[in-house]
This record gives C-alpha cells, structure tokens and sequence, in this order.
C-alpha cells in the first residue's frame, strides 16, 4: 500500500472513522501472522499475536509518525509483542518445536517419495530454525522470510544496518551448520 494511502486512512480513523482501520489490518494481516509463525512455530499463536498486534497498533495509532512507513512501525509491534511472548513461554516451559501436526507441507504431486522428503526438510529446517537464539531468528525471519530489506529490519530491531545484515547473515550461517550437523535426508546421489 502507498504510504499516502496509508497516511490518508489514519487520518480518517484518527478523525473517528474507526471502520478505515479494516483496510490497514486486511493489508497487513498475512505478513503480520507469518512474522509470528515463524518465530513461534504454532498457529494458534500466530494469529493471537497478530491480533494482539493490530489492536495495540489500533491503540497507539495517535503516536504513528506519519513521516515514516507504517508497516515498519506496525512490524515493530508485532516483533516486540512476539519477543514478549517467547519470553514468557520461555519461562514457563523450555520450548519445544512442534513435530508436524502444525507444519505445512510442501505439495509435490510428482513423486511421493520426493514429497516426503521435502517434507522432511521443511521440518528439519522449521526445528533448526527454533534452535536458533531469538536475536539470529529474528533476522533470519525478517529478511529470508518476510522479504525485508536491511534497512527495514534495522529500525525494526533497533540497530545499525551493519549490525542488522551481521546478525542475519550470522543467523543464516548458524542454520546452514545446524542443517549440515543434523542431515535428515540421506542423499540421493549415485
């Protein structure tokens, strides 16, 4: 969405027409829960910190700097809510990556044996992935996953974009090596 569109819609729904904030979350939405899935590993997670995040958005809207981008902003909530969260979960349990019941799968219809096998991968990399220290996964999330430049995931994170491109260039590089440590699938070479 355009930033002037965005700035257009708070606008409005600063000016009591609460009803335009549905086109921001409709926007928003799907990157939103898939930042929170891929740092939590469960959809019910998910999707109760995505909404988290838009009604704490929704409540702070007045304090949105409409010189800047509003998914960065919105994307820093939702990034600190998760943090929030995995630190309570943390404390209350050490976490555990669901096995597969909670995953999607890949769909090859080509070759079965291929499908399971990339299925097992997509496990094996999600398990590797929630090894990782929350700072590295973070940046592995933002940029590999969410597609978000360096710059973004710096002031998302709060750091200097030197710093943001280390830390997931060091979190992409701790994933090879935990995928290399723990090969799920022998390989198919002759």
């Amino acid at each position: 969405m355009e930033t002037r569109k965005e700035v257009d819609i708070i606008k409005s729904v600063l000016g009591c027409d609460r009803n335009s904030y549905a086109l921001l979350v409709e926007t928003y939405k799907v990157p939103i829960f898939n930042l929170a899935y891929r740092m939590t590993g469960s959809y019910e997670d998910a999707n109760d910190l995505s909404q988290e995040t838009f009604v704490k958005a929704f409540e702070n809207l007045e304090r949105f700097d409409q010189e800047k981008k509003f998914f960065v902003w919105l994307y820093t909530i939702g990034l600190n809510i998760i943090r929030n969260h995995l630190k309570r979960e943390q404390k209350i349990r050490s976490r555990a990556f669901p096995e597969n019941d909670d995953l999607p799968l890949f769909d090859n219809h080509s070759n079965p044996e291929d499908a399971l096998i990339n299925d097992q991968r997509a496990l094996q990399l999600n398990r590797c992935l929630h090894s990782l220290a929350d700072p590295l996964k973070e940046a592995v999330v933002l940029r590999f996953y969410q597609d978000l430049s360096f710059e973004e995931i710096a002031e998302i994170s709060g750091l200097s974009l030197s710093a943001a491109k280390m830390r997931a260039y060091r979190g992409l590089e701790k994933l090879r090596r935990l995928m290399e440590e723990d090969p799920v699938v022998p390989d198919k070479s002759p």
